[in-house]
């Protein structure tokens, strides 16, 4: 083997959605900060994501956490989410691999009972607490970004589908939000294929006829993801939800899908400071759901959402490029990749 690049990859999911973690990483991005370096990856050059989240090094099933040392004083690390299509400002399933793969490999020293990290994202400052025992990171509480709607009751032409009303909400990235009724889904495991196909066709739509611009941040500018909402029972503290991605469903409920749910169900008179949801995904996997408070970000009310659940260090790998390999730029086909293939 010559590799002309190497690094660990830490394999971590949380609540069953995989994210790898490449920390100490050669694959280094421009920028000072992560708001830069996700700039540069979406607009200059995407060698890095191409190189860790695509295949052979990559998988769809996966996001790769590109984590890097913080200028930010008040931060443990940086970290961007890389994903088939582009690079992402934030996630809370992935803020949770993260913080389990820098605790339980030594990155940041562990304290038991908790131990608090802080991470930088292009999302803003992340604040997190670990709950540890015994050498093991048994559960993240993560503070996410002030969420709010970008807009309600958007009446998007999906093609082969008709008119679809739709939510648009930030939660640390745009979403898409789309009662499964309205597309005449049940979100079960067994319809895990009609939600990607269909809310593939949400996004798309989405992408042609709604634009985003984040007030305080311009390098998010971009819708992110579709979630499908349904099945739930916000009086009884139980949402059921599934994000699409890059040809697949989150495994886990999603954390800042979650967030920007919340933020429109308190637009909508559903949830106030203090409420507490269980978030379930399709395999039954929970996040925690805490409306914490609100706030304002630039003119607009925005909600303090609080997340939290488990994540597990499950293996590693080294990742190398070798400078014979006729792919070191990664490939995506559509069998696996969705409309990102």
């Amino acid at each position: 083997m010559r590799a002309t690049k190497s690094v660990t990859a830490y394999e971590v999911h949380a609540e069953g959605e995989q994210g790898t973690c490449y920390l100490g990483s050669v694959f280094d991005v421009p920028g000072l900060t992560a708001r830069e370096k996700l700039r540069y990856l979406n607009e200059v050059d995407d060698t890095v994501r191409r190189e860790l989240a695509l295949e052979p090094r990559g998988r769809p099933q996966a996001s790769a956490n590109l984590v890097f040392p913080s200028t930010d004083p008040q931060a443990h690390a940086g970290f961007l989410i890389m994903q088939a299509d582009r690079a992402h400002a934030m996630s809370g399933s992935n803020t949770i691999c993260v913080v389990t793969a820098l605790l339980e490999t030594g990155a940041v020293p562990m304290h038991e009972p908790e131990t608090e990290v802080v991470l930088e994202t292009a999302a803003g400052l992340v604040r997190t607490v670990a709950t540890c025992r015994d050498g093991k990171c048994e559960r993240v509480t993560l503070d996410g970004v002030p969420s709010f709607v970008e807009a309600l009751d958007v009446q998007l032409d999906v093609p082969g589908v008709g008119i679809v009303p739709v939510d648009i909400a930030y939660g640390g990235c745009y979403y898409v939000l789309v009662r499964s009724e309205a597309l005449g889904l049940q979100l079960t495991r067994q319809a895990a294929r009609d939600v990607v196909e269909l809310g593939e066709r949400v996004f798309a739509a989405a992408q042609e006829q709604v634009k985003v611009q984040h007030p305080t941040i311009p390098e998010i500018d971009f819708l992110s993801y579709t979630m499908v909402i349904g099945d739930d029972d916000p009086a009884n503290g139980s949402l059921r939800g599934a994000t699409v991605l890059s040809g697949r469903v989150d495994r886990s409920p999603c954390g800042t899908g979650n967030s920007a749910r919340l933020a429109m169900m308190h637009a909508r008179g559903l949830a106030k400071p203090g409420d507490r949801f269980t978030a379930r995904s399709l395999i039954d996997s929970e996040f925690g759901v805490e409306f914490v408070g609100t706030t304002t970000l630039g003119d607009r009310p925005a909600v303090l959402p609080r997340i939290s659940g488990r994540g597990w260090l499950f293996g590693m790998r080294t990742a190398t490029v070798d400078p014979t390999d006729p792919y070191p730029k990664g490939f995506t086909l559509t069998d696996l990749w969705g409309r990102n293939g």
